[in-house]
């Protein structure tokens, strides 16, 4: 029996297999090797697959559970909290790049419509490449990070409303007073559904599901949901696209949330791919080769265009001229929502072959240059910021409205330095404030900023990579500095111009990863607390605690890893003796270990001597002398110097029993 569909499934994963190793092995995105395992199976590469419709239907359910997937995932109130740079920063961005593309495309003879649509296209960005970067470069946190992550976020609801209006531009949609009055009765419509649904009728439905304790039963019960919400729109002309993007909405603000996504995502994955091999298929390589001058030069172009859009707008969102130059480069490919959003054009007759042929060699160039692009955007940043540039426009166009400078007159000197105003940031500002230090903090959020004043905090706003700000800070007559900022590049940059604007300044450097330690000590810095290290720290004392090592020895292992440059375990025994066995759960019941201190009144007695049963309710399990353990001691059993006695009784017992011993709990 033949099976045409099965058989191409199979070439398309056997292929994608090597493909994305490929891809792997280049620090390209994976979307990049779905397409070009499309070229290869495509009718303009190899010519290896039959089932080409059926392989464009598994891509549009593919497209089903990526809109589903995103509702889901956003989180109206999250969204809320960034609503300025969400709302905002994404609309100018979406806006002002479509615009410019628009116009552009005018001028290159395309009809107005046309012209319209391209700009859609080319105002999207990849959130799924970019984010995977930004992650694997412990980015995410920072505050472009952050920037780039607002943004991709309008633009992932923003497409929503582009594949609506897609039908109207290309003419097929109605148009008129009366198509304007049915589109608002049936976005009325959509948002009263979904208002019902998430909250009364799919919570009651999942939840008399999920009573059944049946996972089969409540993945499937989701796939309806969003398949069903699909079909409803489209039975109204809407998108299916629509339907399951309102369906995952409708689920996100329930508590089955997160169960439901862990659930799609396999199916999105596999069905996604689909869709970006069915892309892939589409691209005629020898239309490339015939003009790849010209693709090169257009990609590049759109790339220099949208770095320079998202970075002025993040500009007049008041972020400093470094921040907005990473953001704007990060921003700067097409993105995977634009093929999305393109086939629905190219079905409608929005773009002809030659059009969508250009779109797809130069979206494809744009995001395999996407990894590099990112990585050299720290020089670059440096290297703008060197550039005679307004200070209005380096420190942001909003930074005029922000009188956040301190007073020159005031002469600061022997003061802490915090740069960043985040989690670390705010407790280092409280506990200085605490203690009468003086101290300046530099955070280039504005409103970071904002909040830091009205808290009462000696705070203002700047990049402080840039010399000038340091300057501001008198960086001259500083006595420390602390760095407290999650942007790695960044951090290694401040802790170069601080030492070489005052080579006596004390630096200390928060990072997150245990590689950038080195870099930042070569650089100047006097302490760096990595978080990785610290974590692991803290994981291991509690291993420590519950193996029954006296406090004093873990207290003296932490000093020794910390004072050797986080040379772990030096200081722990080649063997070590295992008590782990003897520590279980009893209610009011605790075991402890303490260690026989030098001079102490017991040192020499026996353990009949001192009775601690009938005294204190205290029972020795085992007493640890060196590498030996004495397990069961019975009542002949001398006490020396150094022995570590582990012994269980009532909490309250062994703080009375703590008199005749140094309780470790307590150096």
């Amino acid at each position: 029996m033949e099976a045409p569909l099965l058989n191409d499934i199979l070439i398309i994963f056997g292929l994608s297999i090597a493909t994305l190793y490929v891809c792997h092995k280049l620090n390209l995105s994976i979307i990049v090797g779905f397409l070009f395992t499309g070229v290869l199976v495509g009718p303009y590469g190899l010519g290896l697959i039959d089932a080409v419709e059926e392989v464009e239907l598994l891509a549009e359910i593919g497209i089903i559970f990526l809109l589903f997937s995103i509702g889901v995932e956003l989180s109206i109130k999250d969204l809320w909290k960034m609503k300025r740079v969400v709302f905002l920063g994404g609309f100018l961005q979406v806006a002002i790049t479509a615009a410019v593309t628009s116009i552009a495309s005018l001028e290159l003879g395309y009809s107005y419509n046309e012209a319209v649509f391209l700009g859609f296209l080319i105002s999207l960005s990849s959130t799924a490449i970019v984010l995977k970067i930004l992650q694997t470069r412990a980015e995410l946190h920072s505050l472009h990070g952050k920037n780039i992550l607002s943004i991709l976020l309008f633009q992932d609801v923003i497409v929503v409303a582009m594949i609506v209006v897609t039908p109207i531009l290309a003419g097929t949609g109605e148009t008129g007073i009366g198509a304007i009055l049915q589109i608002l009765a049936m976005a009325f419509a959509i948002i009263l559904l979904v208002i019902v649904a998430s909250r009364w009728i799919v919570p009651y439905l999942l939840f008399q599901i999920t009573k059944t304790r049946n996972p089969e039963l409540f993945m499937l019960s989701i796939i309806v949901i969003c398949l069903s919400v699909a079909l409803l729109t489209a039975s109204i002309g809407l998108s299916l696209a629509l339907g399951a993007f309102l369906a995952g909405l409708i689920i996100s603000e329930s508590e089955y949330s997160h169960q439901a996504l862990g659930n799609i995502l396999p199916f999105r994955d596999i069905f996604l791919s689909f869709f970006f091999v069915s892309v892939g298929m589409l691209l005629d390589v020898g239309f490339f080769l015939e003009r790849p001058f010209l693709i090169i030069f257009v990609a590049i172009l759109v790339m220099l265009a949208k770095s320079f859009i998202a970075g002025f707008v993040s500009s007049m969102m008041g972020y400093p001229m470094r921040t907005s130059v990473l953001t704007g480069i990060a921003l700067s490919q097409v993105g995977e929502f634009s093929f999305i959003l393109s086939k629905f054009g190219l079905d409608a007759g929005l773009l002809d072959v030659h059009t969508y042929q250009i779109f797809l060699d130069i979206s494809i160039f744009t995001m395999a240059a996407t990894s590099v692009a990112i990585a050299i955007s720290p020089r670059v940043a440096d290297l703008v910021a060197k550039l005679p540039i307004p200070p209005i426009l380096k420190n942001g166009l909003s930074s005029n409205k922000l009188s956040f400078l301190p007073d020159k007159n005031v002469q600061l000197k022997g003061h802490l330095i915090i740069v960043g105003f985040g989690f670390n940031g705010r407790t280092v500002a409280k506990a200085a404030k605490a203690a009468g230090i003086p101290y300046v903090v530099i955070e280039s959020n504005p409103q970071s900023v904002r909040d830091g004043l009205e808290a009462g905090h000696r705070i203002f706003y700047g990049d402080a990579s840039q010399e000038s700000v340091l300057e501001h800070a008198s960086i001259n007559t500083a006595k420390v500095m602390v760095i407290g900022i999650s942007d790695a590049p960044a951090t290694r940059r401040i802790t170069w111009m601080a030492r070489s604007m005052n080579p006596n300044i004390h630096i200390i450097a928060r990072t997150r990863y245990l590689q950038e330690v080195e870099p930042l000590y070569e650089l100047g810095a006097n302490e760096v607390i990595p978080e990785e290290f610290e974590t692991s720290v803290e994981i291991f004392v509690r291993l420590l605690r519950r193996y029954l090592i006296p406090e004093d020895q873990i207290k003296q292992f932490i000093a020794d890893v910390r004072s050797d440059s986080y040379e772990m375990l030096r200081s722990l025994s080649s063997e070590p003796i295992s008590l782990a066995d003897m520590q279980f759960d009893i209610p009011n019941v605790d075991i402890v270990s303490l260690r026989v201190p030098l001079g102490s009144e017991v040192v020499g007695k026996t353990l009949k001597d001192l009775d601690l049963r009938h005294k204190f309710g205290v029972t020795v399990l085992a007493i640890r002398r060196g590498l030996d353990v004495i397990t069961s001691p019975d009542g002949d059993t001398k006490l020396l110097e150094g022995d570590i006695l582990v012994l269980m009784g009532k909490h309250e017992k062994l703080e009375q029993f703590g008199d005749l011993f140094v309780n470790v709990d307590d150096n």
